[in-house]
């Protein structure tokens, strides 16, 4: 089945390109099924290239799926076009007092690991939104920075700033095969990591609320479940395109700023070669296994999710 996407949207053609079926809203309006409704309140500067990412593997599942795109209320992007935020893009305090739920909601990382939490301008509503899932949205999955920020908001888990970026392609490991989640996963694989901060793997075990699903012993925990709050919170990113990386890291030197070649990304190490994807299976099943556990459990009539 399609994801349903705006027939205007770069995504639309894009994924149409790549195989992906999508879907008008037109023409999703005359089925009669009940798509599951997303919500992805994109955080990350590039605001195109993440709907695309994400759109892709959630529109990849046997299910149709309504996306739909949310903004901060009053935090202007600077790196994409006012134009496309304002035929797209809805601020949550619109989507809070519309009173609608969702059946799905990701929430991005956002370049700001600097900063502790309460320093960003946009804290206080992101809370907000956190709150708000409780009731109104069946299950989240935060990424990167957003799902430390729920970490920390939830559980007081707090990030800390490295001394060097955590930058590259690491193994990580498959700790609960028997979750859900991790249907179809290898024992272990690589996931493309891009951070300046880390979660500690001992403060999370201290923590009964949370249940480690995969973590690395180079890169720390990666995968936790929140099954109080009905949400996942994952710090790396297996959403990443192929090439993004290497985009991260041709900007960095262009800049002059100072960057390791990612590790285990270019064939030998060697920024000349192209480099290879080996993380898109397991995003795919990542992301379908959370589809899936979305479906088997949401409740058919949307209003009585948080009921």
């Amino acid at each position: 089945m399609p994801i349903t996407l705006p027939e205007t949207l770069p995504a639309y053609d894009i994924l149409s390109r790549e195989g992906v079926m999508v879907m008008s809203p037109g023409r999703a309006a005359m089925q009669d099924i009940r798509p599951l409704r997303i919500g992805l309140l994109n955080l990350m500067p590039k605001k195109i290239q993440t709907e695309n990412q994400f759109a892709r593997l959630i529109g990849a599942t046997p299910l149709q799926i309504d996306l739909s795109l949310i903004r901060m209320t009053d935090h202007e992007t600077k790196n994409t076009a006012a134009e496309h935020m304002a035929e797209f893009y809805r601020p949550f305090a619109e989507v809070e007092a519309s009173g609608e739920k969702f059946d799905g909601l990701i929430i991005t990382g956002a370049p700001i690991e600097h900063l502790d939490f309460e320093d960003v301008t946009y804290w206080d509503e992101l809370c907000r939104v956190f709150d708000w899932t409780q009731s109104h949205v069946q299950s989240t999955f935060g990424v990167c920075w957003g799902g430390m920020a729920m970490a920390y908001h939830f559980h007081g888990l707090k990030k800390h700033v490295l001394d060097h970026k955590v930058f590259g392609c690491f193994r990580h490991s498959n700790l609960a095969p028997a979750s859900p989640f991790l249907r179809g996963f290898s024992d272990d694989f690589v996931i493309p990591v891009s951070r300046w901060t880390e979660m500690r793997q001992p403060e999370v075990d201290a923590l009964p609320a949370l249940k480690t699903l995969l973590a690395s012993d180079e890169a720390g925990p990666c995968l936790l479940e929140d099954a109080g709050h009905r949400a996942l919170y994952i710090f790396n990113h297996f959403e990443y395109d192929s090439g993004t990386l290497k985009e991260e890291y041709d900007r960095d030197v262009t800049a002059g700023k100072p960057i390791n070649v990612p590790c285990n990304y270019y064939p030998s190490d060697d920024p000349k070669r192209a480099p290879l994807n080996r993380w898109r299976s397991h995003a795919h099943l990542l992301y379908g296994n959370w589809i899936n556990e979305i479906y088997q459990s949401t409740p058919y009539d949307i209003a009585q999710i948080g009921c």
